[in-house]
């Protein structure tokens, strides 16, 4: 036995009991060192890795690659070209590149490989790093590989549930939803047919009302029944199973398989739809030839059964409110005697129709928060596997920690923009000069739009004030400007005109104002917003760009902003000659202007003695708890930990003298963090205290004057800088 092969494992036992004589490696003992090493260190690895050596192409592999096999022929000592030789045509460059030196990283690479009965498609991330001796000539060469299959999969599907919702949206005929649904389906899939049935209450006969189907496919619209095509697909769908026939010569007996070559189909995947306990509906895809139906496949046709029918069942329920709305104003005009009768029938129609209307909205959100936050987690979730890679690069370790530290921003910009819109964002209210704000914007955005795109300011000779959280007053104007970027198409001209004294006119149901307000427009030169479109343009996830392209989420900011500064944004568009956004903003005088904003000051490093202040932590969830204690131990303070208002009111004594600071939660149970806030600031005005919170209706809706807030995620220089803010303004 070779004294360097001592790993235990398949496939340490499988290289010892090898003839390795028979092949051009010759036997154990005599391979080179950097082989030996080699091996050693690909056995050791619980990473998928395989060897390819000499110019045989001689493979060797690890534990961790033998799932990526699957049922292939034993592949250990065979040539690397005949194990994957049915993709050798898409590698091999790769493989000669490695040869000759240059290693080749390659994330979601798509191959058709035939590891089962059939040929499936299957998606790798893979690096092929050249092996060289000890005089540097290269000798073979290392795979390491990760299938991605499941990840580029499920993204993919995500992406045609995408289009199918935004497809569908608007629609209100079931016949337009189900063309939508079918054909971006079998666009998707490339099927030759996709149907959609309603089953009869026998549970046995079905009608296909209309159906997609491929140029020279034959139409399956009519009337049938599930027993014409056998006792075993109508057992499967009563009894809720999927129908999977990946060819109908193997698969059904030939009397039913007549039946199917009928009509074309040589490859069926059926679902059903229960509901109830019943048979309700089917929906399936056919191919023309035999195919085997992946899980994944089988998993999207599943989703798309389901929301179809609910697409289906809202459609025909407005519709349903629809005829009893004008049955009742018949009524109405006819019958006086029953107006009781009609006024009942009309608050329920009403009432269904609004909750029809609210879950559709509630599922365009809850999918549009999904869909973001999973390609979100897919990024963190790819990037801490490829973080565990042993002999990970410095410059790959940092590229992937970059990952995860940009992805954490995205998604805490996400929430934070969706908090804007449901107006539940704390926001840090400040006394400014709107017009040089909109100067300092205007010039910024002279960068963001392009050289082509000319951006006039127009502003009044005298300074005029508002009271607003200046970030997100930027982060409004941007979001209006580079979606007029893009309406522009990156040419023309944008518009930044401040009027003052103005009142708030009613808008999309909103009620006006006579107060004065400034008026703070943006008027594009692009070709306009459709009437249709420019009711939704404020809605979160309402997007017409590409997937993408955009989140939806920008001009919902832009209207939450608005709203909960005691203001509102209005929206006009003519065809062909632009769009003009106008923001509106209580005006004040110029008492209490703030020189800078919070964040724009720099509170440099604690010093010496700031380092030895008391800071107590105020927060209920351990996990945060710990993770904030450790940071002001860190940076030097003294900490210690209430896990509720109540004990913190008991630590810091009648008079609040326990400690320099309180560092505390919002959303905790019994006493909030600010009732907590107001407690210590009648105890000890002067007390410094930060409140954080991811989300807090309470804070969004009531001002503590006096305390620092601090969004949540937040990190460890943002603690020490709010911190040493808090404790040098006393």
């Amino acid at each position: 036995m070779a004294d360097w092969l001592q790993h235990d494992g398949v496939m340490a036992q499988k290289i010892r009991n090898h003839d390795w004589a028979s092949t051009s490696l010759g036997p154990l003992d005599g391979w080179p060192d950097v082989l030996k090493t080699t091996v050693a260190l690909v056995l050791a690895s619980h990473f998928p890795q395989s060897i390819v050596w000499g110019e045989d192409l001689i493979t060797l592999y690890n534990d961790g690659f033998v799932p990526i096999l699957g049922t292939k022929p034993e592949a250990l000592g065979r040539p690397f070209s005949d194990v994957w030789k049915e993709a050798w045509s898409e590698i091999s460059g790769i493989a000669d590149d490695a040869f000759a030196g240059q290693a080749t990283y390659i994330e979601n690479f798509p191959l058709v490989i035939q590891r089962s009965v059939r040929p499936e498609l299957a998606y790798f991330t893979f690096c092929y790093s050249p092996i060289r001796d000890q005089f540097g000539q290269v000798v073979g060469m290392l795979n390491t590989v990760t299938e991605t299959t499941a990840t580029v999969l499920m993204t993919q599907r995500l992406a045609v549930l995408d289009a199918i919702g935004s497809a569908v949206t608007e629609t209100s005929d079931p016949r337009e939803i189900m063309q939508a649904t079918m054909g971006t389906l079998a666009g998707y899939l490339k099927v030759t047919h996709c149907a959609y049935a309603d089953m009869e209450d026998d549970e046995d006969g079905f009608f296909i009302r209309d159906n997609w189907l491929v140029e020279d496919a034959t139409s399956l619209f009519g009337q049938y029944r599930l027993g014409d095509f056998g006792e075993g697909p109508l057992a499967s769908l009563r009894a809720g199973q999927p129908l999977v026939i990946n060819d109908i010569a193997s698969d059904l007996a030939p009397g039913v398989a007549a039946t199917f070559r009928a009509f074309g189909i040589v490859s069926a995947l059926c679902l059903p739809l229960i509901k109830g306990g019943k048979l309700t509906a089917l929906m399936a895809i056919h191919d023309k030839a035999p195919r085997t139906w992946s899980p994944y496949e089988l998993a999207l046709l599943g989703e798309v059964a389901e929301r179809s029918w609910a697409h289906i069942e809202r459609a025909r329920a407005d519709a349903a409110v629809r005829e009893g709305l004008a049955a009742l104003e018949h009524l109405n005009l006819t019958l006086e005697e029953r107006v009781q009768e009609r006024s009942a029938r009309l608050l329920v129609a009403e009432a269904a129709l609004r909750q029809s209307q609210k879950l559709e909205a509630i599922g365009q959100l809850t999918g549009g928060v999904a869909h973001d936050f999973n390609n979100l987690l897919t990024i963190i979730r790819s990037s801490v596997d490829f973080l565990r890679m042993p002999n990970l690069s410095d410059e790959r370790r940092e590229r992937y920690m970059s990952a995860v530290s940009d992805t954490v921003e995205r998604a805490s910009k996400l929430t934070s923009q969706l908090l804007a819109f449901a107006r539940r964002q704390p926001l840090n209210p400040q006394v400014f000069n709107v017009g040089q704000r909109i100067q300092d914007i205007g010039d910024m955005l002279n960068t963001l739009t392009g050289a082509r795109i000319q951006v006039n300011v127009q502003l009044p000779e005298q300074a005029y004030y508002i009271r607003a959280d200046s970030s997100q007053f930027e982060t409004a104007l941007i979001n209006i400007a580079l979606n007029a970027r893009d309406a522009m198409e990156g040419q023309g001209s944008l518009t930044l005109r401040l009027d003052h004294n103005v009142a708030l006119p009613p808008i999309r149901g909103h009620a006006g104002s006579r107060g004065s307000f400034t008026a703070i427009s943006l008027q594009d030169t692009g070709g306009g917003i459709d009437a249709r479109v420019l009711e939704h343009i404020f809605e979160p996830f309402f997007t017409t760009k590409e997937v993408g392209k955009g989140t939806g989420l920008g001009l919902s900011q832009v209207f939450g902003f608005a709203k909960q500064s005691g203001g509102n944004v209005d929206v006009s568009s003519i065809a062909g000659q632009g769009a003009r956004f106008t923001l509106y903003l209580p005006q004040v005088d110029g008492s209490g202007v703030d020189e800078l904003p919070a964040d724009g000051q720099q509170w440099g490093e604690p010093s010496a003695e700031e380092g030895k202040y008391r800071v107590l932590i105020v927060e209920d969830n351990l996990e945060v708890g710990r993770f904030a204690n450790q940071i002001l131990q860190d940076l030097g303070y003294e900490t210690a930990w209430a896990a509720n208002g109540q004990e913190a009111l008991l630590m810091v004594g009648p008079d609040a003298m326990a400690f320099d600071a309180i560092f505390s939660d919002v959303v905790m149970p019994g006493m909030s963090g600010v009732a907590l806030a107001r407690e210590l600031r009648l105890r000890r005005a002067e007390l410094p205290v930060i409140l954080a919170s991811g989300y807090s209706d309470e804070l969004a809706r009531s001002a503590c004057e006096g305390v620092e807030f601090l969004a949540k995620p937040y990190s460890a220089d943002q603690v020490s800088r709010i911190l040493l803010k808090a404790i040098r303004k006393k």
